[in-house]
């Protein structure tokens, strides 16, 4: 599985760089609000120090206004995955852009329905979000097991992207039912990391070691 990293700030994804743990970047209005830079400057950073797909966000909710934004995003690099909201004049953009061979990845989406709509437009990427359906009382891991499973019937090209990760747990969740990728943000990469019996482990090896040397 691939892990994306869900933000905007270039210093940690320069630290999940250095760790191996980025294969790509996922940003969003609200994660590029809390940058005080200009837009496509960040987006140019991140494309920088990224190799991977790096996903941008259009703010219009008409068609021809996506549209037009997201021609001028995919002008910054050849990384660049518009974000495009699950809605009818999302889906309508969303195959326009698929034929003229730019990619995007369908946000917010939240039923297994929305996801078969955005797989049949043409999207690149689906993004369902898990955390906040939790939020509501349901169970987001069960959407991603279903996504999987119309996609898997049908062999649809579109990736999966396990979004609004909130634990360890979604993440683990995700690899054992299949999903592409998850979108995780950088506290929750150290929180995969850390196992209490590790720590307790790595103090004993110390002390024994402290002993050997007095």
């Amino acid at each position: 599985m691939k892990f994306f990293l869900d933000t905007a700030n270039l210093e940690e994804i320069r630290k999940g760089v250095a760790m191996g743990m980025v294969d790509g970047v996922t940003t969003n209005p609200s994660l590029v609000a809390k940058e005080s830079r200009p837009f496509t400057t960040i987006l140019e950073d991140i494309c920088a120090l990224v190799g991977g797909p790096v996903s941008a966000e259009v703010v219009s909710t008409e068609t021809e206004g996506m549209l037009d934004e997201a021609r001028e995003l995919a002008k910054i690099g050849e990384q660049i995955v518009v974000k495009i909201p699950m809605t009818v004049p999302g889906l309508t953009a969303v195959r326009r852009l698929s034929e003229e061979n730019i990619k995007t990845n369908v946000t917010l989406v939240f039923s297994t329905a929305q996801a078969l709509l955005a797989a049949k437009a043409g999207a690149s990427f689906v993004s369902p979000f898990v955390g906040r359906l939790d939020d509501t009382g349901q169970i987001g891991m069960d959407l991603i097991g279903d996504i999987m499973n119309v996609y898997t019937n049908y062999d649809f090209a579109s990736e999966v992207i396990v979004a609004s990760v909130r634990n360890p747990l979604h993440v683990v969740e995700a690899a054992l039912l299949g999903a592409d990728i998850a979108t995780i943000p950088f506290k929750v990469i150290g929180q995969l990391a850390k196992h209490p019996l590790t720590d307790i482990g790595l103090d004993k090896f110390l002390a024994d070691w402290q002993k050997r040397t007095q």
